[in-house]
């Protein structure tokens, strides 16, 4: 079941990306690097993909500590950034594991936790987790991390964010609370009025699925129609044939054709707006 704040997993006969067990042996030695998809797939090769971040901690200006996981690229940089904000689950082995492939990629990748330590496997417990994140402590944490990241010593001074379903919503929120290079919302709550957007800065890209019941074509008609009213015109949003969640391959509603296709406009949207 699905709702405005995220989506059940629920098995299906739908064939997930998977690696031969060479390939798992070799990706786990650190001798071969697979598809995105079949990582995050398979439980074991997205923990060991996560294992490539490092734990970080940070001082809010409020007197509170929280924690991310950071990937860094090889080399000397300066590298673009981008906070990476979880789903309602929590901050599992797979945001991890997609920081680790954003190093990859070339960019410093943030994986943010917004629960304080929390992971949920059950819609009972992902509600629960996201019932107790408090908003200003959420604004907070993100605007700490991206100003933290600005001055990193491997950043080139730009930040990007990204978030799916309850993270998309915050992807957004962390951009209208402080002044970012890039926003990249996954079937993310983007019901925002014209005055809420005005102090938007960044180009938005979005990724929505026609099949959505909840972050569906009237919520993010609305939000065109407001971006519109706010004078913000670099936003481009996508369609696809596809449920809420449909970028997320341990989900029955995965798409891998789609997710495929949302992830390279992703990347592309990322390099476009945060190199040089």
């Amino acid at each position: 079941m699905c709702d405005l704040h995220g989506c059940n997993r629920s098995d299906d006969d739908r064939p997930l990306p998977q690696a031969t067990s060479a390939q798992r042996r070799l990706f786990l030695k650190g001798m071969l690097s697979l598809p995105l998809a079949v990582v995050l797939a398979d439980p074991l090769l997205a923990q060991a993909a996560g294992a490539r971040t490092q734990a970080v901690k940070l001082g809010l200006g409020s007197g509170a500590e929280v924690g991310a996981h950071l990937a860094v690229p090889a080399g000397d940089g300066p590298f673009p950034a981008v906070v990476l904000i979880h789903e309602w689950w929590g901050l599992n082995n797979q945001i991890k594991a997609v920081a680790a492939e954003l190093a990859e990629q070339g960019f410093i990748a943030l994986a943010v936790d917004l629960y304080g330590g929390g992971v949920a496997d059950t819609r009972e417990g992902a509600m629960a987790l996201k019932n107790g994140v408090d908003d200003a402590r959420a604004t907070e944490t993100l605007v700490g991390w991206i100003e933290w990241l600005r001055q990193h010593d491997l950043c080139n001074g730009k930040v990007g964010t990204l978030g799916w379903c309850f993270g998309g919503g915050w992807s957004l929120e962390a951009s209208l609370a402080t002044p970012v290079d890039a926003t990249i919302v996954y079937y993310g709550n983007v019901r925002r009025t014209p005055e809420q957007l005005a102090s938007l800065q960044s180009p938005v890209l979005g990724h929505f699925g026609t099949l959505d019941k909840s972050i569906d074509e009237a919520m993010v008609g609305d939000f065109e129609r407001a971006m519109a009213e706010a004078g913000k015109t670099d936003l481009q949003v996508h369609w696809y044939v596809a449920d809420h969640a449909f970028a997320n391959p341990t989900g029955a509603r995965y798409d891998e054709e789609n997710a495929a296709l949302a992830w390279s406009r992703s990347l592309a949207f990322l390099y476009q707006h945060l190199s040089g």
